[in-house]
């Protein structure tokens, strides 16, 4: 399992866009992220927990140009860890979950 989180300040709002919509015409809205292994390098170590780089995807033209995805957070594999220090990885503690907002706005 891998967990983690992002700074909602630092998504390109731009890059939002709508679902198809639901049994009650509700669509919901998704951001394209990737992860990127960070394991041994200068972004994170699994000492650290930080396995991983979650950042905003772009699209194949922008990639081309040498534009870069905003950097959104970071995350953990959880086996990762689990294997490498033979420790029981702890999901960490619940600290506040977002608002369910039922408005259709994002939440930031």
């Amino acid at each position: 399992m891998i967990t983690g989180k992002i700074d909602v300040t630092k998504i390109d709002k731009t890059k939002l866009f709508n679902g198809k919509p639901n049994k009650e015409g509700k669509c919901a809205m998704y951001l394209d992220i990737a992860l990127i292994e960070t394991k041994r390098s200068d972004f994170g170590d699994w000492r650290d927990d930080n396995t991983h780089m979650i950042v905003q995807s772009i699209s194949k033209e922008e990639r081309a140009a040498g534009k870069k995805g905003n950097i959104l957070g970071n995350a953990q594999d959880r086996q990762a860890r689990r294997t490498n220090d033979q420790t029981p990885a702890d999901p960490g503690k619940d600290e506040g979950k977002a608002e369910d907002t039922d408005d259709g706005e994002v939440p930031f």
